[in-house]
């Protein structure tokens, strides 16, 4: 090579620089060699767009619009940008903490212009994992290996899914004692039959269904979790399972419509159950009672006198649209003034438990400043209200914990909208 060429690649700088008045002195100025863009590789870009369900990471053009609306790089170091640009270094993050740091809440793929899409991606990349068993956060395992041999995650027994039927203190039809046609079969889900905060819920919302005339039953005992968090968490073999189980079980009673509790269930049975044979009408419960507005406009008569805001479940808003019945129903509350947090609808924060995040607060706590959950408290605290209101059966315990690891005990109430509405009515 001669010495001019030589020259030529070299970097080079001059001491002082001015053009038009501006001084560029030093590396401002600088003349680059070869750009380091050629020392990328596309290996494991390709190795991971090569799975089934994966192939959209490929796509990614690294304009970051993710990285910004992503709720774990709000409290960490996240985002599939960042993602895509350690596999183009070499750096395999699928061996990692990334790998569960997601929660597939869907805000990034809301404004990515190549639909890079993680909540396809993660599932994939994490069945990968658990089939060949590296990599795969013990709390997590626990909760799926429960969920096999339960049919929940908090390895309650299977007979006691109903117990809190009991504490009711109206009719809650148990279909395999009634054997009856309904018009709604409540599918009531597991935090929402075993958590001591989920089943607060449960009993609330039967007696509004009561007040309603609402003609409904549950499954109880013959109930297993729909598995749609498990599914997300890289068990597809898992959620295939209890998806034939509970189809076989569904199939045996009368009903017209489902309402669901959990929003991950009305997930799980709109967009999966149906290509295993489960095609089902359903409804999340705010918009059910939704429906019943008037009729509880003239239930509810005693005033809350409270200042609430309110938290969309990705689950509920950006996966499955919905909006504006939890909001109808906070504002015909008597006695409450609504105010929204300014990460709300579409581009709402995620509490952290989606995507099996649900189990992971003990590992993804080394990875982030604090806890998605904590994050959001903060969020609702700057409000100025003293009730969260939440319509996710996850949430409840998710930030009344947070509620307390934040310093605010005492500061905000965590309340599920079926509480509200039944504490308004008198029930």
């Amino acid at each position: 090579m001669d010495a001019g060429l030589d020259k030529v690649q070299a970097i080079w700088e001059k001491e002082t620089a001015v053009v038009e008045g501006m001084d560029i002195s030093g590396p401002w100025n600088r003349m680059f060699e070869q750009r380091v863009i050629w020392e990328y590789t596309p290996d494991l870009i390709d190795q991971i767009a090569s799975i089934e369900g994966a192939e959209s990471f490929a796509w990614c053009y690294q304009c970051a619009k993710c990285v910004p609306v992503c709720p774990v790089d709000v409290v960490g170091d996240y985002g599939p940008r960042k993602l895509y640009r350690k596999s183009q270094t070499g750096i395999d993050w699928t061996q990692g903490p990334d790998l569960w740091l997601c929660t597939t809440c869907a805000n990034c793929l809301r404004v990515c212009p190549k639909l890079v899409d993680m909540v396809q991606i993660m599932p994939a990349l994490r069945e990968q994992a658990l089939l060949s068993g590296n990599n795969v956060p013990a709390e997590l395992q626990e909760a799926l290996e429960n969920t096999f041999r339960y049919g929940n995650p908090l390895g309650q027994p299977p007979r006691k899914r109903d117990a809190w039927v009991k504490k009711a203190g109206v009719p809650v039809p148990l279909l395999y004692k009634e054997k009856r046609p309904v018009e709604w079969l409540w599918w009531v889900e597991c935090y929402p039959s075993y958590h001591p905060r989920g089943i607060d819920a449960s009993i609330a919302l039967a007696k509004i269904f009561n007040a309603l005339a609402i003609d409904f039953g549950i499954l109880g005992r013959e109930e297993k979790c729909a598995g749609d968090s498990q599914r997300l968490a890289g068990e597809k073999g898992l959620f295939e399972m209890l998806a034939e189980q509970n189809i076989a079980t569904l199939s045996k009673y009368e009903f017209e419509r489902m309402v669901v509790t959990d929003p991950h269930a009305l997930n799980a049975f709109r967009k999966y159950y149906p290509k295993y044979g489960g095609e089902y009408e359903v409804w999340h419960y705010t918009q059910l009672l939704v429906q019943h507005l008037d009729r509880l406009r003239e239930l509810m008569t005693q005033p809350l006198n409270r200042k609430v805001t309110f938290h969309d479940p990705c689950y509920l808003g950006r996966h499955n649209g919905e909006y504006e019945a939890p909001r109808q129903l906070i504002q015909a509350l008597p006695g409450v003034e609504f105010v929204e947090m300014w990460r709300c609808r579409e581009n709402g924060y995620c509490c952290g438990g989606g995507g099996g995040g649900m189990w992971l607060d003990g590992y993804v706590v080394n990875y982030q400043r604090r806890r998605l959950s904590e994050q959001r408290v903060l969020e609702a605290i700057a409000t100025g209200a003293d009730t969260l209101v939440v319509v996710c059966p996850y949430e409840v315990s998710r930030f009344e914990d947070a509620v307390k690891s934040t310093g605010n005990e005492g500061k905000l109430e965590v309340k599920d909208i079926a509480e509200l509405i039944a504490e308004a009515m008198g029930v």
